[in-house]
């Protein structure tokens, strides 16, 4: 055996086959680390397996969570399919955070900061288990950056699947007051806009429950372009994913079937010495920016994709949103906004027909980013269907914009002066000029809408929420559902806060408000009151407080005593960066 323990090249000047196994095999063809492969004997591996890669597979699989409960079993799919192509496949856990059940409780702080810890589990793993490559099974919505992060850090061959989006659920009462009927299509952005329409008295307990008990009909991420199904679009469009995957509902065959195939594509990016930093650049970035525009993505992704970006070493800030935004169309007809889910999209050619008709009409898209497939974004999507706009209704055609340009706002003023993020379609307005009604805890806001203090025309602030003040940057879709079912949607209140929003929430919203409350940010010295001024066209964002009167209040201000001190979220509260950077803590 060998005792060369540093990692070789991947062929020799002879012309030798590439070896595949250049990170193992420190472990399995080291006279020195016989222990190790005592171990790994133990563990169920063969002699004749000694030779092979070790793939790792990253599920974010656990029972609870309807995103994730499934990842279990497309793992092993996954180990088959390593199996079949002479390699050696190797689950190991991962951990994850529930962003739907924890919406509106204290177990939405720690949603963002799972983030970080599936990244960190990853590395680990890969890096300390000598890994030669990757394969992560991300399902809810921070899995998909955390696993990307991660891979960026160990820069092995990676290929991400995600786990699949859920189908639509379906009433099975009518709701007269809502206009709505039995079998009409609901998703779990339903199920919280419903508790506002039951505050106001719009619809009976009855009713409540039937959305709550049927929106969510089985395995899959959030349905509709919410935060899972828009990072999903972007890890498509980095070229991390094989194409189609995004879309796949969790319970197709097809799903099944891309998870056998990623071992194919892992052995050809070991053949090929493909890595992470090879597929990634600036210019996957903006074509992942420029799609997830184009179909009305989450205003999560401005947060993750720039901490994404860092993880890769990549240049990106919230101007680039803005400039990409600028030249680009809304054409997705999708959840929260419009009318369909990410199934709707599958069934016509899913993101693979999107990039074809976008590519071919336009040069919003570099197609010539390598991918996971070892072909370029181009390449993939060459033989796809092509969008019939007679037939389909899910995406406009570039002549008939939902809006001709980005919905993806940044703002910035003197209640923002980093900056802040909004999702503005036009079907809410593009301003808003009202009267402030600030809260320092979500759980005050309730009894205020449900009282009738929340009338039209006011801006809510729900502040201290950021990613130190949360800590964690809760999101905010319990409030926006509320609003919405309230009946005080389409612009008729604005909510503000240095939290986020969930893909599933709609309105004139502004989040990651930055710099936040806790570290003394402008939206800290907002009082019930203030004229709030939000002009989504000129991308600004203003409290009508001079600047005398604004630090009048500063010095009367006192930073919040920190909420924990000690733990995962007390680590985060100290080492976390604004949510303007991506709220990363490396």
């Amino acid at each position: 055996m060998s005792v060369d323990i540093h990692p070789v090249p991947r062929s020799s000047s002879s012309g030798e086959a590439p070896v595949l196994n250049k990170y193992s095999r420190l472990l399995t063809q080291n006279v020195a680390m016989g222990g190790a492969r005592a171990m790994l004997y133990a563990s169920g591996m063969k002699h004749e397996d000694m030779s092979k890669p070790q793939i790792g597979i990253s599920a974010v699989w656990w029972e609870g969570n309807p995103c994730n409960n499934h990842l279990d079993d497309l793992a092993k799919k996954v180990k088959e399919g390593c199996e079949l192509e002479g390699l050696v496949g190797l689950q190991h856990a991962t951990v994850g955070v529930s962003d739907g059940i924890t919406q509106g409780n204290q177990g939405m702080s720690y949603s963002l900061p799972s983030r970080d810890l599936i990244a960190d589990s990853i590395e680990m793993i890969v890096n300390a288990q000598s890994h030669d490559g990757n394969i992560s099974l991300p399902g809810c919505d921070k899995n998909m950056p955390g696993v990307f992060m991660a891979a960026m850090r160990h820069n092995k061959p990676t290929v991400i699947i995600y786990g699949g989006t859920i189908q639509a659920g379906a009433r099975t009462v009518d709701c007269p007051a809502l206009g709505a009927k039995a079998g009409d299509p609901i998703s779990i952005g339903d199920a919280f806009e419903q508790r506002g329409a039951f505050e106001v008295g719009t619809i009976t307990e009855v009713e409540m429950e039937d959305v709550i008990r049927h929106s969510c009909p089985g395995s899959g991420g959030c349905g509709g372009m919410f935060t899972a199904n828009t990072m999903s679009t972007a890890l498509e469009l980095l070229g991390m994913s094989l194409p189609g995957g995004a879309t796949i509902p969790a319970v197709y065959p097809e799903k099944q079937q891309e998870c056998l195939r990623a071992a194919k594509a892992m052995r050809n990016l070991l053949e090929k010495d493909i890595k992470p930093s090879d597929i990634i650049t600036k210019a996957s970035f903006e074509n992942a920016i420029a799609v997830i525009t184009i179909l009305g993505g989450s205003t999560n992704s401005v947060l993750h994709l720039l901490a994404m970006a860092r993880s890769a070493g990549i240049e990106l800030t919230v101007d680039d949103f803005t400039r990409i935004g600028r030249r680009t169309p809304v054409l997705g007809n999708l959840k929260p906004s419009g009318d369909y889910v990410f199934e709707d999209l599958h069934k016509i050619g899913g993101i693979p027909a999107v990039l074809k008709y976008i590519l071919a009409n336009t040069d919003l898209l570099d197609g010539s980013q390598l991918t996971v497939t070892g072909k370029t974004l181009a390449e993939n999507v060459a033989d796809a269907p092509t969008l019939d706009f007679t037939t389909q209704n899910v995406i406009y055609p570039l002549s008939k914009p939902v809006k001709a340009t980005g919905h993806l706002c940044i703002l910035k003023g003197n209640l923002a002066p980093e900056s802040a993020v909004s999702k503005i379609t036009g079907k809410e307005g593009t301003q808003f000029h009202g009267t402030a009604i600030c809260f320092d805890k979500e759980d005050d806001f309730y009894p205020a809408l449900a009282s009738g203090r929340i009338r039209e025309g006011m801006a809510v602030i729900i502040r201290y929420q950021g990613p130190r003040g949360g800590p964690g940057m809760p999101e905010q879709l319990g409030p926006t559902g509320a609003i919405v079912g309230a009946g005080l949607g389409k612009g008729k209140v604005c909510l503000i806060t240095d939290g986020r929003f969930s893909g599933a929430s709609r309105g004139f919203i502004i989040g990651h408000v930055s710099p936040e409350a806790a570290v003394g940010g402008p939206i800290a010295l907002v009082e019930d009151g203030d004229e709030i001024h939000i002009d989504a066209e000129k991308c600004t964002i203003d409290v009508g407080v001079d600047d005398a009167t604004l630090e009048a209040r500063r010095a009367k201000w006192t930073p919040p005593k920190p909420k924990h001190t000690r733990g995962v979220l007390y680590r985060y509260a100290r080492d976390v960066k604004s949510a303007h950077l991506g709220a990363y803590t490396d």
